[in-house]
C-alpha cells in the first residue's frame, strides 16, 4: 500500500479541490441501473458467490483511476496506489452486521479465495469489526449492498466533519426487465476530487466488465 503525496500548486484539479473542500464543501450520489444478466450467468455456471465478485468489480474499477485514491495522511493529501473494499458481513442469527475487509488483487481467484478465507475465519463474529486486527488499513473504502430492497435512489450522509475523499457504493436488489437483469447501484462522492467524468468513465469500464466477467475467471 503505497501514498503519493499531492503538490496542488501543480496538480490540475488544485483550485477545484480548494473550492469543493474548503470554500464550498460538496458531495453528491447517484444512482444507475447495472445490467447483469451476463455476470450472473458466468457465476451461477462456475459455483461461485455474487457478493465477492462484486466487490471485486467495483474495486478495480475505483482503483483504475486515481480520483477515487485521493486521501488525507498524516495531514498531507495524496492517494494510495489501491484501495481496500471494507464490506458488511450479515449475520442470519440476530439480523446484525459487522465490518470486515480483503485486501484487493489484480487476481480474481485471488482475491476470491482471501475472501472466504476470512468468511471461514471471521464471518461468526459480531460486534462492529469481524477482523481483530483494528482498524481498517487507511485505504478502505466502504462498499456494500442491500440485496432485499430495489431503490432508485441511495444516499450516504456522514456527520462527522473530517477529510474524506473516498467514494461508497452501494448495490441493490437485482430486478428481471424483458429477460434481462438489472442491478441498482449507487455511488457516493466528494467534489473536491470527483466530477462526473470520472464517474461516467468508473460506470462505463464497470458494465464492460460485467459483461465479459468470464475471463477472469
Amino acid at each position: 500500500m503505497n501514498f503519493t503525496p499531492i503538490d496542488l500548486q501543480s496538480w490540475p484539479r488544485g483550485q477545484m479541490f480548494y473550492y469543493f473542500s474548503k470554500m464550498a464543501p460538496t458531495g453528491y450520489s447517484l444512482t444507475v441501473d447495472m445490467d447483469v444478466t451476463e455476470l450472473r450467468q458466468t457465476l451461477k455456471e462456475k459455483g461461485l458467490k455474487f457478493f465477492p465478485a462484486y466487490l471485486w468489480l467495483i474495486t478495480k474499477h475505483l482503483n483504475g483511476r486515481e480520483e477515487f485514491k485521493i486521501a488525507e495522511k498524516d495531514g498531507i493529501l495524496g492517494y494510495f496506489d489501491t484501495l481496500t473494499p471494507l464490506y458488511a458481513s450479515f449475520h442470519e442469527d440476530d439480523h446484525t452486521f459487522s465490518l470486515m475487509w480483503t485486501e484487493y488483487s489484480d487476481s480474481f481467484p485471488q482475491f476470491y479465495q482471501a475472501y472466504m478465507e476470512n468468511q471461514e475465519r471471521f464471518g461468526d463474529r459480531h460486534g462492529v469489526l469481524c477482523q481483530p486486527q483494528t482498524p481498517p488499513p487507511a485505504n478502505a473504502y466502504t462498499v456494500s449492498c442491500i440485496p432485499w430492497v430495489n431503490f432508485t435512489h441511495f444516499a450516504v450522509h456522514s456527520y462527522e466533519n473530517k477529510p474524506y475523499y473516498f467514494p461508497s457504493v452501494e448495490a441493490g436488489k437485482m430486478v428481471e426487465r424483458a429477460g434481462r437483469l438489472y442491478m441498482p447501484l449507487s455511488i457516493t462522492c466528494h467534489h473536491a476530487t470527483t466530477d462526473g467524468y470520472h464517474i461516467k468513465c468508473f460506470l462505463e469500464s464497470l458494465q464492460e466488465d460485467m459483461r465479459r466477467f468470464r475471463e477472469y475467471i
